[in-house]
């Protein structure tokens, strides 16, 4: 890696969400990183990191999880230690996928989300699902390794419908420009 060019290290991707409202059925956001390998970064993710896992060597995991939105502050957080991992992966991709257990729900049926993406102090972006709001399911933030060796950041939304599974095995497909 050249010394001049750092690039990311170890960054935040968060989203919270107002609970749902009395006699209707939790809203339950999660998120989801994908990790694509250096000699096929657009095809199926080396592996997936979610609710209840973490990556292989440690350097994404996912620190808080609410199945309801009724936690204080951010709800759900996810931990990239990119500046650790390793040279063999050239792309991580994280999105959040809303479960439908209790029949479809979009991201406009969700009371209040946000989402906010920082390096240490330094807030690299902010949303709240407003262009996907007929989404189920949406990529929120690419980190992709330069030919330095230096992560950059990829910002932007996009919104999928489909299935939380389904989700998981195409979110890397469709590339943002």
């Amino acid at each position: 890696m050249n010394g001049l060019n750092k690039g990311l290290g170890k960054v935040e991707v968060a989203v919270k969400w107002d609970p749902s409202p009395a006699g209707e059925p939790p809203t339950d956001l999660d998120l989801v990183a994908a990790t694509y390998a250096a000699n096929d970064p657009q095809g199926d993710p080396a592996y997936l990191v979610y609710f209840d896992s973490r990556s292989p060597d440690g350097t994404i995991s996912l620190s808080r999880d609410s199945k309801d939105g009724k936690g204080f502050g951010w709800d759900e957080v996810m931990s990239l230690e990119l500046d650790r991992l390793s040279d063999g992966y050239a792309r991580v991709l994280v999105g959040v996928v809303i479960q439908q257990r209790a029949g479809e729900r979009t991201f406009l049926r969700v009371a209040n989300p946000a989402l906010r993406v920082r390096e240490g102090y330094d807030v690299l972006a902010e949303d709240d699902f407003g262009q996907v709001p007929q989404s189920t399911a949406a990529t929120v933030a690419e980190f992709v390794r330069d030919d330095s060796g230096a992560w950059t950041f990829r910002q932007g939304v996009q919104g999928f419908e489909d299935d939380p599974a389904d989700f998981a095995r195409v979110m890397g497909r469709t590339r943002r420009s």
